[in-house]
């Protein structure tokens, strides 16, 4: 898997594969209208959060893959509330499937995803803008919530 793109929708995308499949294997079904409702909110605010995120890295020219050197700082918009809302809003959407699923096993594969997201995004990110931003990136992360 050395050529394999880590990149967190892939992640994202095998954590709700896993999910259709526990509950495929494992049925567990409470779904009713105010699970599927509750689900669906919380899918539109997560996709709402990572497209608002998305557009400041197109706005500060910036790439947006991990593990690519940042050409500028982000801490305007969903960046005052949270270093990671691209991140975190790949969390609500999966947690939006769960609740829309109804499944409680599907709660592990979302545990999962937040600790993958955690350890190979969230940590590296931030060692990077601490090694190329210097006190500015200090300062922010010192100012603003990781998750």
């Amino acid at each position: 898997m050395k050529n394999f793109p880590d990149l967190p929708p892939l992640w994202t995308a095998a954590t709700i594969a896993a999910m259709f499949g526990l509950n495929w294997a494992v049925p567990y079904f409470i779904f009713d209208f105010p699970n599927s409702l509750v689900g669906f909110g919380f899918m539109a605010i997560g996709v709402g959060l990572i497209i608002w995120s998305a557009l400041w890295f197109k706005r500060k020219k910036t790439t947006i893959e991990p593990h690519h050197e940042a050409t500028s700082l982000l801490i305007e918009g969903p960046y005052k509330l949270t270093r990671n809302p691209i991140y975190v809003g790949m969390v609500i959407f999966t947690f939006g499937m769960v609740m829309y699923i109804g499944n409680p096993l599907t709660l592990l594969p979302w545990l999962a995803l937040i600790w993958v997201l955690h350890t190979r995004f969230v940590i590296p990110e931030e060692k990077g803008l601490l090694k190329t931003f210097g006190k500015k990136a200090e300062t922010y992360i010192a100012a603003t919530k990781r998750w």
